[in-house]
Order: structure tokens, then C-alpha cells, then sequence
């Protein structure tokens, strides 16, 4: 009899190695976007990206288009 962790990597193939890729991906992105807001002053942004998961989305939105610019 085969165990659940065999029958669930058979079930889903390939897609395990992309949800792993797409989660250590969100994690990175989080962190960074997170860091960011925390030195900068902008607890909007930082409680933003804790509480909405977007997928490294809203992060990525947040260093492009948002980040204050100035002094690091």
C-alpha cells in the first residue's frame, strides 16, 4: 500500500516543484518589500504585505511604484 505522501506527489506531479518555486518566491519578495516599508517609516505598506498574500505581487508593486525614494 502505497503512503500519503506517494500518493499525493503522484497526484500532482509536476506542480509540486512550481507551488515550492512560487512560495520560496513570495517569501523573498515579502521580505524584501517588508524591509523596505520598516526602514522607511511606511506601516501602511508593511501591514499590507503581512496580512494580504498576493503571490510576491503586492511587494513587487510596492518597490517599483510606491517606495520612497531617497537616502538608503
Amino acid at each position: 500500500m502505497r503512503g500519503n505522501w506517494e500518493i499525493m506527489e503522484a497526484a500532482m506531479g509536476g506542480w509540486w516543484t512550481v507551488l515550492m518555486l512560487i512560495i520560496v518566491a513570495d517569501v523573498i519578495l515579502r521580505g524584501m518589500g517588508m524591509w523596505r516599508a520598516a526602514r522607511k517609516g511606511q506601516q501602511g505598506w508593511f501591514v499590507a504585505m503581512l496580512v494580504i498574500n498576493s503571490v510576491g505581487i503586492l511587494p513587487v508593486v510596492y518597490m517599483l511604484f510606491f517606495e520612497k525614494k531617497g537616502k538608503k
